[in-house]
């Protein structure tokens, strides 16, 4: 693997179980040339594994991960090479930041209600950073309430299900803007989780990219080969960067692994090398 990259992971700073230092060490275990940090809605990690990057020689690239505002599935945009003291970027990721922090008591009330034990302390515990869904979900898991943490998801957290709460996302548009404010290459995540098909895909990418989307993310730990392929299509087709990650999470998403995901992921260097450049050409 001398010669690949994973450019989709996250650390305690966000949803992950590894702290970002302990995050790129593993990356050079697993013989991994790049990875990047994107964590959502949140730089703080990023510090910690750049250093660690530059002690064990791993290039460590600045990323993040925001929720775009999306009705027909999950859309989340991932930014890479983000400068990660822009003021303004700063100021918006806050936004993002405070709204996560005002759902957490909404949470905790809606599961209470169900009759289950629960506190923010308790979950703020497990979290060591910022607390999302998946620190309830191991929290409910440790309590026994639940086997594990896809079932906290599908029977309680997800949405529609019965402790789900909203919270405030940036529209597409302005998903794309904040990462470009931050110099940053801009990047759907995941296309599968909007739900679409191909022919649905299609008209809104263009929307997308007519507001500077850079990237779509083909190589990614649970696409098929088929929607691999596809979305290989729609990035030559649209003139997209085709970028790839894992998406690992440590013991929070149990089964995918960095660099190799479900075992089949394979991300070459060269990836990165397009992407590199088409920031450059973007911020020039």
């Amino acid at each position: 693997m001398d010669d690949c990259v994973d450019l989709h992971t996250h650390s305690t700073f966000s949803d992950g179980t590894y702290t970002p230092a302990d995050l790129v060490m593993y990356a050079k275990k697993k013989g991994l040339r790049a990875v990047a940090l994107t964590d959502h809605d949140t730089v703080e990690g990023l510090g910690e594994a750049m250093a660690a990057g530059k002690e064990c020689g791993v290039e460590v690239i600045p990323g993040v991960e925001l929720s775009a505002a999306f009705q027909e599935g999950a859309m989340h945009l991932l930014g890479l090479f983000v400068d990660r003291d822009a003021p303004s970027f700063l100021k918006k990721l806050s936004v993002l930041q405070a709204s996560r922090r005002e759902r957490n008591p909404k949470i905790v009330e809606k599961l209470r209600k169900l009759g289950f034990d629960i506190t923010e302390d308790e979950v703020a515990a497990v979290a060591g950073g910022e607390a999302g869904r998946p620190h309830f979900a191991r929290v409910l898991m440790e309590k026994g309430e639940v086997g594990t943490i896809t079932e906290a998801f599908e029977r309680y957290l997800g949405e529609g299900r019965p402790a789900f709460v909203e919270r405030f996302q940036f529209s597409p548009e302005e998903g794309i803007s904040l990462i470009h404010e931050a110099g940053g290459v801009a990047v759907l995540a995941h296309p599968r989780t909007l739900r679409l098909s191909p022919d649905q895909l299609a008209p809104l990418l263009k929307g997308w990219i007519r507001a500077g989307l850079d990237g779509i993310e083909v190589y990614y730990s649970t696409h098929t080969p088929e929607e691999t392929v596809r979305y290989e299509r729609l990035a030559a087709e649209w003139n997209l960067a085709a970028t790839g990650g894992s998406d690992f999470h440590g013991e929070n998403k149990p089964g995918i692994d960095l660099g190799v995901g479900r075992g089949t992921l394979h991300v070459p260097y060269s990836i990165l090398d397009l992407i590199r450049r088409r920031r450059i050409k973007r911020n020039a």
